[in-house]
């Protein structure tokens, strides 16, 4: 929360020096990032990331030796992306983790944003001081998002480092960007839910219900949003096992089509794309497509040509959340 008044000395306009770094956006930046530092829920949260972290590092260096071993595999010589692919049965690997995380961080972090500032008479005496709303609104945003990306940042860092003293190999070019564009659509995924919650808080006056909310569409799209597309187009549509293989690939496309309007399934087709170099392709593909092709890792241009479309839904997604909420926020009249 934002429990001290902005500094009226900061923003006149003959106070140059220093200007930009104690402009009203930059000091409500400051100050949200202070807040969540701080809070218990953000503490809880960043543990439970960095021990899930900790834990799938800790498989997947059990299995490194075997993963890289395995000449089948066409991935077997990214020793760094086995990092974050090799895992045993007993647990998921750390992008797997991160879709269930990720939406938890952005939500914890911002579906109190706005309308607990009103409740407890803040906002009124914000908005007192020569601070514009647009820069409000814009700051709680980035200020989320420089604590996530240097929480991810860290992460990866720690993971870079840790496979370099244990195992002594050099990092290919092409590893670092494909670990830089996961930790990236990683940030991004965790945006777009913090968009969505901060839209929520301010359309619903109670913090509490903002959060149910949030929840809500979280679970609603990752646990049950699946199951009703099946249901449906298993309805809709004629039994599978009398028809020929061009409609059974129809029939899986039109499934994984709409599948895809679902934030996390865009984030895990990305991901796996990115942190698999193998994975050529993300709809089913016919045995005359797969005719003549050698298992080889795609070059790092092509697999993000090929994610290309989901990085712009999940862009587009939370551009529009941000969007919605900017609109109703300025149109919004504040009183006390």
């Amino acid at each position: 929360m934002l429990s001290k008044s902005l500094s009226l000395e900061s923003v006149k306009p003959g106070n140059t020096a220093g200007h930009k770094a104690h402009s009203p956006f930059w000091v409500i930046v400051s100050k949200e990032m202070a807040d969540h530092i701080r809070s218990w829920r953000f503490i809880v949260l960043f543990l439970l990331i960095v021990l899930t972290f900790l834990a799938s590092m800790y498989v997947s260096l059990g299995n490194l030796k075997q993963a890289v071993g395995n000449t089948t595999d066409p991935d077997h010589i990214f020793l760094y992306l086995k990092l974050l692919t090799a895992t045993q049965n007993s647990m998921p690997p750390f992008h797997v983790f991160l879709s269930f995380l990720g939406p938890l961080l952005g939500i914890s972090l911002g579906f109190d944003a706005v309308n607990a500032e009103k409740n407890n008479g803040t906002l009124i005496r914000l908005m007192a001081q020569p601070v514009y709303r647009d820069n409000l609104l814009l700051a709680k945003f980035v200020s989320t998002l420089i604590i996530v990306s240097t929480l991810f940042i860290a992460l990866v860092l720690l993971m870079i480092g840790g496979g370099l003293l244990i195992t002594g190999v050099r990092m290919e070019p092409q590893e670092l960007l494909r670990i830089l564009v996961f930790v990236a659509i990683s940030i991004l995924y965790v945006g777009f839910w913090l968009s969505l919650s901060i839209l929520l808080s301010i359309g619903l006056k109670q913090a509490a219900t903002s959060a149910l909310t949030a929840i809500g569409i979280w679970l609603f799209f990752t646990v049950f949003y699946q199951v009703l597309v099946n249901l449906v187009v298993r309805t809709v549509l004629p039994d599978p096992d009398f028809l020929s293989s061009q409609q059974i690939a129809r029939y899986n496309e039109l499934i994984l089509t709409l599948l895809r309007v679902s934030p996390s399934q865009l984030y895990t087709d990305a991901t796996t794309t990115l942190l698999m170099p193998s994975v050529r392709s993300l709809g089913p593909v016919t045995m005359e497509q797969m005719a003549g092709a050698i298992p080889a890792p795609l070059p790092f241009r092509e697999s993000l040509m090929i994610v290309w479309p989901q990085v712009s839904g999940l862009v587009a997604s939370t551009v529009v959340c941000f969007a919605i909420g900017y609109y109703i926020f300025m149109r919004r009249e504040i009183r006390s």
